[in-house]
Order: structure tokens, then C-alpha cells, then sequence
């Protein structure tokens, strides 16, 4: 723990765990955050020269901060936080579902501010904190699907602009959105219907979830102004897509 550390929460899956990845073969230690996903955040924890892991369940937003406050106890040098966990459930702008939209919203957006707002508050570290919130390109490029979820990543943008504007923030400190497009496979898709939505950018290619890692870790630099999003997205957010590209693909495979 005498290292420079980062936590990563969802760090255990998906690209939560390419960006585990990329800040340990940078030398970090890397704190890896899970829910559910207990056997591959050991198994990942394992593979790293240096790393740990913690549970929590990001919908108690209590225990979320309460596992920031004991992180910050322990770890001398934790200057980055990548709130990477989330939730992508489906509903729909004509189909709410309130469950869905209550723990998105908490998951996604209320203990993500909250963790930032902790660990932002803690001063035993001269080294300037980074906070960096795992958005999505359809803050830019909105459609009804996935109802809730858009909506808390459009709320946890929203933090993330308001957290940096803090009055009360270390000169030194950074909060950062990070937006990518579709990256990985999702749902009931099937491998040609991945193949194709994942293409459906300006650039025509796939954007890998090494390049959002590699986006974070130069994140963690605090290299941009506080408060800037960057999207990694082969230009997705430029579009403007009635559906989620998981249908639009679907749909076009089906004509």
C-alpha cells in the first residue's frame, strides 16, 4: 500500500477490469471494487504484482462511503478514483420501470458523487486527487432505450461538473468524465449483432476497452481542465442514433 493507488469500482469485469489492468502494468497498486463478481475480482486480484479487493454494494450509498473513509484510513498514497461500476438494465422513455430506475440511479450516479465527495474532502495526501466517472456517449446521443440508465449518466455528468466547480476543492484536484461508446458485448446480443453495432461510429471501427483504460490512466495525470469529459467513441456522440445501437443493428440484420 506504499504505492500510488487507484480504486476502481466494477474493477473486476468488463472494463472495469482493462483499466485494473492498465494502471497495474503502470506500476499502481490497484484496489479492485465488487459487487457480485467475487471469483473474478480474485482471480484478477492474483494476476496483478500489486492489488486488493473490496466488496460493497454501490446501492447502499451508506456503505459506499463508509468504504471510501476505511480506504483513506489505510492507504497513504490513493490519489485516483475510477467510479467504473454500474448497472444497464432495460426500460424504456415509454415503459419506466421504478425499480430499474431507483437502483440505476443510486449504483450509477448517487454513490459515485458520494465516494467522490469523500474522498475529495480528505487532505492527508499533498498529492492532488483525481476523480474519474465513467460516463457514456449517450450524454450527446440520446434515444429512449435504456431509459434509466441514460438518465443517471446524464446525472452523474452533472456531478461531475458541479464537483469540480467545488469552491471548497484542492487546487490540485481533478474530476474528469469519461465517456465511451458501445465497447462490449451487451445483453442478448449475438455475435454478428455485436459486430455490427459496435461499428456504428463515424470511424466505422471498433472501439476496444484498452483504449478507455489507456484513456484513464492518462486521466489520472490530470492533464485536462476539471470538469471536461473526454469521450472515447470512434465519434459515436456525434451522431445523432433514434435507438440503442444494440436494436439498430438488430433491425438492420433482420432487412
Amino acid at each position: 500500500m506504499t504505492r500510488r493507488s487507484v480504486l476502481v469500482t466494477g474493477g473486476a469485469r468488463r472494463i472495469g477490469a482493462a483499466i485494473a489492468q492498465e494502471f497495474a502494468d503502470a506500476g499502481w497498486h490497484v484496489i479492485i471494487h465488487y459487487g457480485t463478481s467475487h471469483k473474478e475480482a480474485q482471480e484478477l486480484r492474483a494476476s496483478l504484482p500489486s492489488a486488493e479487493t473490496v466488496r460493497c454494494d454501490l446501492a447502499d450509498t451508506s456503505a459506499a462511503r463508509a468504504m471510501v473513509a476505511e480506504l483513506l484510513e489505510r492507504a497513504p498514497d490513493w490519489r485516483v478514483l475510477v467510479n467504473c461500476a454500474s448497472i444497464f438494465r432495460r426500460d424504456g422513455a415509454d415503459c419506466l420501470d421504478e425499480d430499474v430506475f431507483d437502483r440505476s440511479m443510486a449504483v450509477n450516479a448517487r454513490s459515485p458523487a458520494a465516494m467522490a465527495q469523500v474522498f475529495l474532502s480528505d487532505r492527508r495526501t499533498r498529492a492532488g486527487r483525481v476523480v474519474i466517472n465513467v460516463t457514456d456517449q449517450k450524454l450527446e446521443n440520446t434515444n429512449p432505450d435504456f431509459f434509466s440508465y441514460t438518465a443517471s449518466k446524464h446525472a452523474l455528468a452533472a456531478a461531475t461538473g458541479m464537483q469540480a466547480l467545488d469552491e471548497n476543492a484542492h487546487a490540485d484536484d481533478r474530476v474528469y468524465g469519461l465517456a465511451p461508446g458501445a465497447i462490449l458485448p451487451s445483453h442478448d446480443q449475438a455475435p454478428r449483432e455485436t459486430e455490427v453495432s459496435h461499428r456504428l461510429n463515424l470511424l466505422r471501427r471498433k472501439t476496444e476497452a484498452a483504449e478507455i483504460a489507456q484513456a484513464a490512466l492518462w486521466l489520472s495525470e490530470g492533464c485536462m481542465q476539471s470538469g471536461e469529459t473526454l469521450f472515447v467513441d470512434s465519434g459515436q456522440h456525434l451522431l445523432s442514433q433514434p435507438r440503442d445501437v444494440i436494436y439498430l443493428a438488430r433491425e438492420g440484420l433482420r432487412q
